[in-house]
């Protein structure tokens, strides 16, 4: 069974920057392309980033292009994301997720960013 667990999360002020962590375990993890998907209270999930297997090739939401980087580190089954300037609109519950085609391989348990002054 797939095992993802998130870190770094917190409160931060207006502009500030957070760094997340994703670690993984159970699968190959240098095989499969990474994503990080949001929820924000009281709405749906939303596809934040993803990154391909080998972390050469990189896609960002509109909402975050520019602000936030994600990366891994294979070596160490990780997944990161670097997020900067953050807003008050950047407030949810961050996941990392594995898929296969369409289908869910698993998704962590998320961990809560909030963003306020």
């Amino acid at each position: 069974e797939v095992q993802l667990v998130e870190s770094g999360g917190g409160l931060v002020q207006p502009g500030g920057s957070l760094r997340l962590s994703c670690a993984a375990s159970r699968f190959i993890f240098s095989a499969y392309d990474m994503m990080w998907v949001r929820q924000a209270p009281g709405k749906g999930l939303e596809w934040v980033s993803r990154i391909n297997s080998v972390g050469n090739r990189k896609m960002y939401a509109d909402s975050v292009k520019g602000r936030f980087i994600i990366s891994r580190d294979n070596a160490k089954n990780t997944l990161y994301l670097q997020m900067n300037s953050l807003s008050p609109e950047d407030t949810a519950v961050y996941y990392c997720q594995v898929n296969a085609g369409a289908n869910v391989l698993g998704r962590g348990q998320g961990t809560q960013v909030t963003v306020s002054s």
